[in-house]
């Protein structure tokens, strides 16, 4: 038996950036890519050239884990840029699984948040080590020392190692794209991020001689190559050529793996070959399932399934059978339905389809209401016509005793307000845990409530709230059923004929509700339109 060697590469390092919504991570990666040299000098760039799909921009988050490279000096640094919203955790679980190292990236006034608590839980359950970046430090309100506290009281309450506690801090303005290590001394452009991130975060240990292993993260498709798989390659090397894909079931089968993709910026190009390290995107391979692995063709050695947190909310996608069915949309069958579904899945680890009794329906489980409005939508972009339940919660039975999914959720609302949100959350089942004062006006609450308690929670919190509370949930484990919730008290307004909403009806009709239509809106026998 030949005794192979692991080795650390110091020409690379593999990083995942964590931060919650809207904190300035993807524009902290423009301001990276631009200072690497990556783009040609007039090149055009969108801002925010991470967030690719057209729902990314629109609501400045992040659904899709991405990959982009940099290189500074002789490092070559892959960053992967991880969802901050707990739905998409199948994404975030897969992301870290490809990393040696993350990077914290902290509003400077607003504190870590409940969603930088997800991702980074998952990131020091996996031993990887961190380094935090407190951004937006040009602020008026910027709370810089305080916040760096809350960082510290973050570490040690998520069960931190001594070693990921000593973490080094960056501070950044990543408009202004710059960086510094002491707030005393301005920043001028952001060398002193890449010189920490080479000089404290280590390179991938694997062994370019021993046994080719690489395991698909990630899936995309391309028109031209069809079903790419996205991963790290943990040991040997990779090159086009006959391998053995090692399935998560335990199933192998011979394969051709066709080309080897890297990235150059944000760019995909084609490489001849990859080392143990590097993360690369490979094609040839049409049935790749993620967690899958490729191995060498007479000696394959699997690597271990990737483990996904469970889905908790389930709808019934349908096809289209109202009186207007057909009029919008261009795919409106169940087959059409079906495929859509199913190919959905393949890429997103985290959903669950099933079929049901009746043939044109079908039950989507994922891992919330969230996740589950961003596939309605993108769905119905492309064209497709459907019909959707509302939201029921997946249930498991634990010692014969019904247990329901359970969510964390962290409210931050002007102390005016706590009342009647402690009241809401009540009949919702909801249970207090924590009152933090931040010395402002403003009070942080947090709260255990059963997933269902919060279906159709937000627009009730908004409007109680007057629009100035923020709120975030997080998938908290299981617990007992926790009873009958109430539901809807207001009944609903309901269209008695087909025919056009007149003026005269809706200005009769306004004061007994909220009407959901203009006047001139065209209506069917039967459509909700107020309550």
């Amino acid at each position: 038996m030949v005794q192979t060697q692991r080795t650390r590469r110091q020409d690379l390092r593999n990083i995942a950036i964590i931060a919650h919504v809207d904190h300035g991570k993807t524009t902290l990666v423009d301001g990276m890519l631009h200072q690497s040299g990556i783009f040609r000098a007039h090149e055009h760039v969108a801002e925010r050239v991470m967030d690719s799909m057209e729902l990314e921009r629109e609501r400045g988050i992040t659904i899709m884990a991405k990959n982009t490279t940099v290189r500074y000096g002789n490092t070559k640094i892959n960053i992967v840029d991880t969802p901050g919203h707990a739905d998409f955790g199948g994404e975030v679980e897969r992301t870290l699984a490809m990393v040696d190292g993350v990077m914290l990236l902290v509003d400077a006034s607003e504190g870590p948040l409940p969603q930088t608590r997800f991702v980074l839980k998952k990131a020091l359950e996996a031993k990887l080590p961190p380094i935090v970046c407190i951004n937006k430090i040009d602020r008026p309100d910027a709370r810089v020392a305080v916040v760096l506290d809350e960082i510290y009281d973050l570490f040690i309450d998520l069960d931190a190692t001594e070693e990921q506690l000593d973490f080094p801090v960056v501070y950044t303005n990543a408009r202004a794209r710059t960086a510094t290590l002491d707030l005393k001394q301005p920043g001028e452009n952001l060398k002193p991020l890449f010189d920490l991130i080479v000089a404290t975060l280590p390179g991938p240990v694997g062994d370019a001689e021993d046994v080719t292993q690489f395991q698909a993260n990630n899936l995309d498709y391309n028109d031209y190559v069809g079903r790419l798989a996205v991963g790290r390659l943990r040991n040997g090397k990779i090159a086009a050529g006959n391998y053995t894909l090692c399935r998560a079931d335990g199933a192998a089968q011979p394969v051709k793996v066709t080309q080897v993709y890297g990235w150059q910026g944000l760019k995909r190009v084609e490489i001849p070959s990859a080392a143990a390290g590097d993360i690369v995107a490979i094609a040839g391979i049409e049935d790749i399932g993620i967690g899958d692995t490729i191995s060498d063709r007479d000696n394959p050695k699997p690597l271990p399934a990737l483990r996904i947190d469970e889905p908790t909310i389930a709808m019934i996608f349908s096809s289209n059978n109202s009186p207007w069915a057909g009029r919008e949309g261009d795919f409106v069958t169940s087959r059409k339905l079906r495929e859509r579904l199913y190919h959905e899945q393949k890429k997103n680890v985290s959903l669950r389809i099933a079929d049901t009794e009746q043939s044109d329906s079908f039950q989507v489980t994922g891992r919330g209401e969230f996740q589950l409005a961003i596939i309605i939508e993108t769905m119905r972009r492309e064209g497709y016509e459907m019909m959707v339940s509302k939201p029921t919660v997946v249930t498991r039975d634990v010692n014969g005793a019904v247990h329901e999914p359970i969510e964390l959720l962290a409210i931050d609302i002007p102390e005016d307000f706590i009342g009647v949100v402690s009241q809401l959350l009540a009949m919702r089942k909801g249970k207090m845990t924590k009152m933090i004062h931040a010395g402002s006006s403003r009070v942080r609450l947090e709260f255990n409530v059963p997933s269902r308690g919060l279906i159709g929670f937000r627009s009730r919190f908004l409007t109680d709230t007057r629009g100035t509370g923020i709120m975030n949930a997080l998938f908290d484990g299981w617990a007992p059923w926790h009873g009958a919730i109430q539901g809807r008290s207001n009944g609903a307004m309901v269209s008695d004929r087909e025919g056009t909403a007149t003026p005269y009806a809706v200005f009769h009709l306004q004061e007994r509700g909220i009407i959901f239509i203009p006047p001139g809106a065209r209506v069917y026998e039967g459509m909700v339109v107020g309550e």
